[in-house]
């Protein structure tokens, strides 16, 4: 860290025992004390799981310590020395991380909600090409950055204002209403991001990758976006065509769409919503749209819940962060569709019959489901080929017959027996 205060080293030993009696007093047991570790020296010690919310570890050295699954909310690491340290999945909610140093620490789906982390400097890419995200002392120099891993880290309300973030990986990362003012994000990654509500003025944005985030509500006064890649964007404009344009508005149509399915097409009419963005549309849960054909729609945020959606083709829809909780979805297409963060908990997915030798199943080859919840829902025979189900919770879910060839299952939430049931995997 580069200062001369006195570390206070101790055992793994004495480390439990000062976290035991912490947990005791979290659960206001009889005891019980808070942990007051400022300046210890817990190098390579292992916290994993542990419950150091509200601890003091001002100043304190963790490096390469194991804090996976620890919960750290509120904890004070103010100029903490927290380099090389696996963090993965920790929650640090409010955690007082200004001056601290993470030097390839590894926080890969770390929840840092509300963390303070002003000060110091994020950046750079890793000497062994990867990008990782920093906090510095004020006397590094780039050249020596080895920065810490925030893959689908969620930095909502996180105080980020004037740190230091080139060439850093934010993709998928969840940075809701994040305070960015006057932040150096040049040639940063933040591919699929969500920066609702994210205050980015005065920002530097030049030469980085936004494809695909979410800037609705997001503060761009005075931030400069020279060079930056906004494929794929939705921002405060609409990102296809307008609901204005629809020749009807969208709850009479959805009537008539209802008549048009109960008539076998006699009466009514079919909806076609084909390249519309539909964000704010509230006609829509508990609807009947059987049928819908909706390729390349804008679903983002939009509640779905319960409608009927057998058959519908949604191929290249952005349902991210919809709620599709207890929908009919069978036979549906939704091939290269994005549902990452999707609600589709206790859908059904499986397939139609039309007749003793023919059934039309659910399609979701090429599909995002990152982080989407599937609890409890019915998956049997859904084609996830090439899909992204990675922390996916997919607990309860059916999945007989289920094509997972080529899926990415990275983090996911299933039993092996579970697993067993599907085609296309190979278990060790």
């Amino acid at each position: 860290m580069g200062d001369n205060r006195p570390h206070h080293r101790i055992t793994q030993e004495q480390l439990d025992a000062v976290v035991k009696r912490h947990e005791m007093f979290r659960n206001a047991r009889m005891g019980g004390a808070r942990a007051i570790l400022t300046n210890f020296d817990l190098t390579g010690l292992d916290l994993g799981g542990r419950d150091l919310a509200h601890a003091d570890l001002t100043g304190s050295v963790l490096r390469r310590a194991n804090l996976a699954g620890a919960n750290l909310d509120c904890c004070t690491l103010f100029a903490a020395d927290i380099r090389e340290a696996n963090l993965t999945g920790a929650s640090l909610v409010k955690a007082d991380l200004r001056g601290a140093s993470l030097r390839g620490a590894d926080l890969t789906g770390a929840n840092l909600v509300s963390a303070d982390l002003r000060d110091g400097s994020l950046a750079e890419r890793a000497s062994d090409g990867s990008l990782r995200i920093v906090v510095v002392e004020s006397d590094a120099s780039p050249a020596d950055m080895q920065g810490a891993r925030l893959a689908n880290a969620n930095l909502s309300q996180a105080k980020l204002s004037g740190a230091v973030a080139m060439h850093t990986d934010f993709t998928d990362a969840v940075m809701r209403g994040t305070k960015l003012v006057r932040a150096n994000l040049r040639n940063a990654t933040l591919d699929g991001a969500i920066l609702e509500g994210a205050d980015m003025s005065g920002a530097d944005v030049r030469g980085a990758s936004l494809k695909g985030a979410v800037l609705t509500g997001a503060v761009l006064v005075l931030t400069e976006l020279g060079g930056a890649d906004m494929d794929g964007a939705l921002t405060d404009k609409p990102a296809g065509r307008p609901l204005a344009d629809l020749p009807r508005p969208l709850e009479e149509m959805v009537k008539l769409h209802a008549d048009w399915v109960g008539s076998a097409g006699q009466a009514g009419m079919a909806l076609d919503l084909k390249g519309y963005d539909l964000r704010g549309a509230t006609c829509l849960s508990h609807a009947c749209l059987t049928r819908l054909h909706a390729p390349g729609a804008i679903l983002y945020g939009v509640d779905l819940s319960a409608a009927q959606m057998q058959v519908g083709n949604l191929a290249g829809a952005d349902l991210r962060g919809a709620n599709l909780a207890g929908c009919d979805l069978r036979g549906i297409n939704l091939t290269d569709a994005q549902l990452g963060n999707a609600d589709l908990s206790g859908a059904n997915l499986g397939y139609l019959r039309i007749d003793d030798t023919r059934i039309v199943r659910a399609e979701l080859a090429g599909a995002r489901l990152r982080y989407a919840r599937l609890t409890g829902a019915r998956l049997v025979k859904v084609n996830f080929a090439g899909a992204d189900l990675s922390f996916a919770n997919l607990s309860q879910a059916d999945l007989k017959g289920a094509d997972m060839t080529g899926a990415r299952l990275a983090g996911a939430r299933l039993r092996r027996e579970q697993l067993a049931e599907v085609e296309g995997l190979k278990l060790p």
